[in-house]
């Protein structure tokens, strides 16, 4: 039984499948299309090299943590790494080209590779980096040997046996400064008009009184005043005579130089020597003319002063011997006790030398940077 359908209704369907239709093909297009295939990593890679090498210093060790940059020739850097723990490194995905390496680490040199050429596919391996440990430079600050012999002279007057008595011509820095004449004379006056030179001079007035030596001057306080002068003239004389004039006419160096190592033999022989055989302010020995000339003169002037039953050549002699004999004995107490009953004493430095001031009779000094 066929069905005719009226006009109207043809009409009706005929605009269903006209509105139909794009949905219809939209989907169908879209079963149609397929997603884009990935590329494979192959083919990224294709035409890339690699790059690789170790990092060592002069001695075969390894060097880890190295900057290194791989730069092209024509450019700044392409990579920048850091060596592994086994000083190896290695760059990937490189292009074909012109290329050099550098390296930096700490404490050594910066190095550069010559420029090497790679192409694509290329396995490199850079030559032995083999670093050298950076250069020193050195800065050498030359000063005037009165600079530093003035700091010296600062530090030996802060020294005092027990923190009392004035140790000043003791040098404990076995190359000090040589002394300027004028340094000589203050370092001479400071020492011999110190306080305790006065206490000194009372007390040994008092037993020369007890034992009315030298008897011309009597007793009482006349006599004890006598003797005081007498007494105080004798070290000031001696000391200034020894210590600045014959010492700056002669050139001669008037300090105790403490050795301080060796046998005791030796160290012995060092203070006994010292009060016939001194340094001269060039570094040299020399015999110790200004003591010997500073006694005896010191010795001749005290015939001015002295009661007129104890002048003569035997009071020069005799306090001459007196002095060599005192200056000896205070050598060997500086050698084996001073140091350690001596207050602000140096302290030696690493190099051997004592702080502060640890330089060089040539008067310079050098300070040195990485």
């Amino acid at each position: 039984m066929r069905t005719t359908l009226s006009c109207h209704a043809r009409m009706h369907v005929l605009s269903l499948c006209i509105f139909a239709l794009p949905a219809f093909a939209q989907q169908d297009i879209a079963r149609l299309s397929l997603p884009e295939a990935p590329v494979p990593q192959q083919e990224k890679a294709a035409g890339a090299a690699s790059i690789s090498g170790t990092i060592s210093d002069t001695g075969g060790a390894i060097v880890p943590q190295a900057q290194v940059s791989l730069v092209r020739r024509s450019g700044g850097p392409l990579q920048t790494k850091r060596s592994d723990a086994y000083g190896q490194f290695s760059f990937t995905e490189v292009p074909a080209g012109t290329y050099f390496v550098t390296v930096e680490a700490t404490g050594f040199a910066p190095f550069k590779t010559q420029e090497f050429t790679i192409t694509a596919q290329e396995f490199y391996v850079v030559p032995e980096i083999s670093l050298a440990v950076a250069g020193m430079n050195t800065n050498v600050i030359v000063r005037p040997t009165d600079e530093i012999a003035a700091e010296q002279i600062k530090a030996e007057e802060k020294q005092r046996v027990v923190g009392i008595f004035p140790n000043y011509y003791v040098s404990y820095v076995p190359d000090a400064a040589p002394l300027t004449s004028k340094q000589k004379f203050s370092l001479a006056a400071h020492d011999t008009f110190d306080w305790t030179a006065f206490v000194g001079t009372s007390l040994g007035a008092g037993l020369e009184q007890a034992v009315n030596r030298p008897s011309g001057y009597g007793q009482g306080a006349e006599g004890y005043g006598k003797r005081w002068g007498s007494l105080f003239a004798d070290g000031r004389s001696s000391d200034l005579l020894s210590h600045y004039v014959f010492a700056s006419l002669l050139h001669q160096d008037p300090r105790y130089f403490y050795q301080g190592t060796g046998t005791t033999k030796s160290r012995l022989y060092h203070a006994v020597s010292s009060a016939f055989v001194a340094r001269s302010d060039s570094g040299k020995t020399m015999p110790n003319y200004s003591y010997l000339l500073g006694d005896i003169c010191a010795g001749a002037l005290s015939n001015a002063y002295y009661p007129s039953s104890d002048r003569g050549a035997g009071l020069v002699f005799t306090n001459a011997a007196i002095g060599i004999a005192g200056r000896a004995a205070q050598a060997v107490f500086q050698e084996f006790l001073g140091k350690r009953l001596t207050k602000n004493v140096p302290k030696l430095s690493s190099s051997g030398s004592t702080d502060p001031n640890a330089s060089s009779r040539l008067g310079t000094g050098a300070t040195t940077k990485p």
